[in-house]
């Protein structure tokens, strides 16, 4: 059985100016708590064994569990710190709960869309006492960084600088239930600090790489950008809020198709329909939505297909769709290589054309789903609102 530790006590104060007297882990984010959507990822590896360590505020974490945890198939445990006991404490008081030989640790204000299964496979097989999921991030300053050597041991953590690019602790852990990490501590300490730096270099820490999708919501900016976001996040198609919405734009590659590993689909014979897309489409045409398609397709700029190819492509797609009782209203794809082409999302010049070709068509009546950064920020540019869909058939 999968065991996780979950923080649920965090303070939030930096997230005081928009949400007060819940904890972090219980601030709304589309009508449910922040806990809800780890939980839902959580749910993808069955039953689970989940300890809530919390302390502030823990009448409301334990009264929601309470009425609405039945929706997961998960035994509940709490662990409460009657004072603060800082994240170190608070995981080691959770451990004493723990029935496995190795847990899952997830931070309450922290989501992080690693394979915990691999995760676990890899803590096993490197042998460290303490094994971080690591998350790449360009153009950052909030985080510190991590050197990753290429046995998988952690050799150092840095401390938070303007960055291009470099690993970052992603909140996810796994610790086996004996491994002496928290010997000769106090009651209260750091796991950050007070652990993970002071062992780094006894070989002890390991990570793994994942590009899943993080988000992080200790400050006000982003947890707004949750709210865009998480819908999304592990949910299946048909299930994204789009209820408001009279116009729907898709991205189609990591949305309608399987991605193709650092490859593009050049083929039909390599396109491949996500599970649930028939099911959506065919939902959102019967409610009458309009269905649009704006997708980049370098492929055939960089002349590794045609734009015949990408055409019968589309056709064949479409037909495939109509098939199952759902449709296509429109296609908009740009071939171009540079990322400045105004037509390429996330620049605007797709939506603009769709303005031209829809004069009804209403900016705050239509949302675009799609995969990737891209797509949000093209959302944010054409001023309409933006739904990540990180779901079932995920491969990047």
């Amino acid at each position: 059985m999968m065991e996780a530790v979950i923080l649920a006590g965090g303070l939030g104060t930096r997230l005081r100016s928009v949400v007060s007297e819940v904890p972090k882990c219980m601030a709304p984010v589309c009508g449910k708590p922040f806990l809800w959507y780890l939980l839902r990822e959580l749910g993808r590896y069955g039953k689970c064994h989940v300890i809530l360590s919390v302390g502030y505020l823990k009448e409301a974490v334990m009264a929601w569990i309470e009425k609405e945890g039945g929706e997961f198939p998960f035994d509940y445990d709490f662990a409460v710190e009657e004072s603060p006991l800082g994240t170190g404490g608070g995981i080691r008081l959770a451990m004493e709960r723990s029935r496995e030989a190795e847990t899952v640790v997830l931070n309450g204000d922290t989501l992080f869309d690693v394979d915990l299964e691999a995760l676990r496979m890899h803590h096993r097989t490197h042998g460290h006492r303490i094994t971080l999921g690591l998350k790449r991030m360009r153009d950052f300053s909030r985080y510190g960084t991590v050197a990753l050597e290429a046995d998988g041991t952690i050799s150092a953590f840095r401390e938070k600088a303007p960055c291009a690019e470099g690993l970052i602790n992603g909140g996810v852990y796994v610790l086996s239930r004996e491994n002496g990490l928290f010997e000769g501590l106090g009651e209260k300490f750091s796991m950050e600090t007070d652990v993970l730096q002071r062992k780094v270099g006894d070989g002890w820490v390991g990570g793994m790489v994942s590009d899943g999708y993080f988000i992080d919501i200790g400050i006000p900016e982003d947890y707004r950008r949750a709210e865009e976001e998480l819908p999304g996040v592990g949910a299946r198609l048909s299930e994204l809020p789009v209820e408001p919405y009279e116009t729907l734009l898709l991205d189609r590659d990591g949305v309608l198709n399987r991605l193709r590993k650092n490859d593009y689909v050049k083929s039909w014979d390599e396109f491949e329909f996500l599970p649930g897309v028939f099911e959506a489409l065919s939902k959102w045409a019967k409610a009458g939505k309009r269905i649009i398609v704006v997708t980049n397709q370098r492929g055939v700029g960089k002349g590794l297909m045609s734009e015949e190819d990408l055409k019968e492509i589309h056709r064949r797609m479409v037909d495939e769709i109509e098939k199952q009782g759902g449709r296509i209203d429109r296609i908009y794809y740009c071939t171009a290589v540079s990322e400045s082409d105004r037509n390429r999302k996330p620049g605007t010049g797709m939506f603009e054309q769709a303005l031209k070709d829809y004069p009804s068509m209403r900016k705050e009546r239509t949302v675009m789903i799609g995969d990737s950064a891209s797509d949000m920020a093209f959302a944010r540019n054409c001023g309409i609102r933006g739904l990540l869909y990180a779901g079932e058939g995920k491969t990047h």
